[in-house]
């Protein structure tokens, strides 16, 4: 079992930017993909990226060019860059951990809103 405990989120106008973390109970070696995802009010929570063992990075093609995923193994932690934020972006925001055994765990999920 993975704990996972997001940080960041808040409130912010459109065009401003963000930076989530996600603190991963252990070594981020041991975790096969790393993601955030993110629901909104009424809609099913979708990918929004995602990045392998190995760093391969993967975007939701709404957010390309504007969030950035990194992992610091050293850290074990997980952080979403967001710049250029837009109202569509306002959701609940959750770090996902997938381990070799495609086991999912999830963390509380933290709320980014963005307002016009």
């Amino acid at each position: 079992q993975v704990q996972l405990v997001e940080s960041g989120g808040g409130l912010v106008q459109a065009g401003g930017s963000l930076r989530l973390s996600c603190a991963v109970s252990k070594s981020t070696f041991s975790i096969k993909t790393m993601g955030w995802y993110r629901q909104a009010p009424g809609k099913q929570r979708e990918l929004v990226a995602t990045i392998s063992n190995g760093g391969t990075t993967n975007y939701a093609d709404s957010v390309k060019g504007r969030f950035t995923i990194s992992r610091d193994n050293a850290k074990n932690t997980v952080d979403l860059q967001m710049n250029s934020l837009k109202p569509e972006d306002t959701a609940v925001y959750y770090c996902n951990a997938k381990t070799f055994s495609n086991y999912n765990n999830w963390g509380q999920g933290t709320q980014v809103t963005v307002s016009s």
